[in-house]
């Protein structure tokens, strides 16, 4: 089984994610608030893959991916924000973020997008 933590600042995206995840057979690690909690869960936790959000406050995820790439270049962050972002898009992708989910997104879309991913 597959382990993620998920990286959002909104507790009912974190709960969104974690429902979808486990029902299609991934299993949710460890949850964070900020690109800051993020970042220690990760070095505590060794997830699979890191599903992260782009505006938090504190640190947001453009920080927090650059931070997870260097503690593990073999990382895998996928981002996750919301319509608008294409400039955090580009900057997420040029940074080592594996693919970039857009909200509001369909169920299939972020199983999909994490299946191919992890298959790399």
């Amino acid at each position: 089984m597959k382990k993620v933590l998920i990286v959002d600042d909104a507790a009912f995206m974190r709960l969104t994610l974690k429902t979808i995840l486990e029902k299609n057979g991934f299993e949710v690690i460890g949850e964070a608030e900020n690109g800051a909690v993020g970042i220690e869960k990760y070095k505590e936790l060794k997830p699979d893959l890191v599903t992260m959000d782009i505006t938090m406050p504190e640190m947001d995820g453009i920080e927090a991916l650059k931070e997870i790439k260097n503690i593990d270049p073999k990382s895998k962050v996928i981002m996750i924000s919301a319509v608008g972002q294409e400039a955090n898009v580009r900057k997420s992708i040029v940074l080592g973020a594996k693919s970039f989910i857009v909200k509001p997104f369909k169920n299939e879309h972020v199983i999909k997008t994490l299946t191919k991913i992890l298959a790399v």
